[in-house]
């Protein structure tokens, strides 16, 4: 028998979550998003009843790619939350994945990494042995994280962004697209540019 997958979000982040079930073969029983302008999604209708929340034996995922707005439903809703894997990635065996996390197409992931609950790694990024990504994290498409790497909650990679091996990201960072981080990054800092330079920092205010 199929699993069933319910789907909280009706969003573009969603479209890609759709079609990783689909070519698992899962079955998609229905997608859920409080706006009333959203009426369908691909081929599914976008439901806005809360009773749709209580459907049983459902597997849930937040197709929502902002960060904070996907702790918030987390927290706020006692659903049934699993992982979502493509089956077109690279990903040792020796790996920890939390509930509620999306890894998309073409990802490689190495030995003994450790993901959070509600990340996303996007597709084709690239994250080497022993890094350690807490719960909604982003990582965007070609990032790059070298060994070791540490990224806090909340934080978000830019596409294409490469931090080398051993750096701590802190959490709710902004890292640029295309940014180089070649050293340890604080909480809520925003960085741009190769070599990643801090253009903005929450803290200091």
């Amino acid at each position: 028998m199929k699993n069933q997958f319910c789907i909280y979000g009706a969003s573009g982040h969603s479209k890609v979550i759709i079609e990783i079930l689909e070519r698992r073969g899962e079955s998609i029983k229905g997608l859920f998003d409080d706006d009333p302008e959203k009426k369908a999604l691909l081929d599914y209708l976008v439901n806005h009843e809360k009773d749709f929340l209580l459907l049983d034996n459902s597997n849930w995922v937040i197709g929502i790619g902002d960060n904070a707005t996907r702790k918030k439903i987390a927290e706020n809703n006692s659903l049934n939350f699993t992982e979502i894997i493509d089956t077109g990635t690279n990903i040792s065996k020796r790996i920890m994945v939390g509930k509620g996390t999306v890894i998309m197409p073409g990802v490689t992931i190495n030995s003994s990494v450790v993901i959070g609950q509600h990340a996303i790694v996007n597709t084709n990024a690239s994250i080497d042995h022993d890094c350690i990504l807490m719960d909604y994290v982003h990582i965007s498409p070609n990032a790059t994280l070298c060994g070791g790497v540490s990224i806090g909650e909340g934080t978000h990679v830019g596409a294409g962004a490469v931090i080398i091996p051993g750096t701590k990201i802190g959490k709710w960072a902004k890292i640029g697209a295309g940014s180089v981080i070649i050293r340890d990054i604080p909480d809520n800092a925003t960085v741009v540019g190769n070599p990643g330079r801090i253009i903005n920092n929450r803290n200091s205010k």
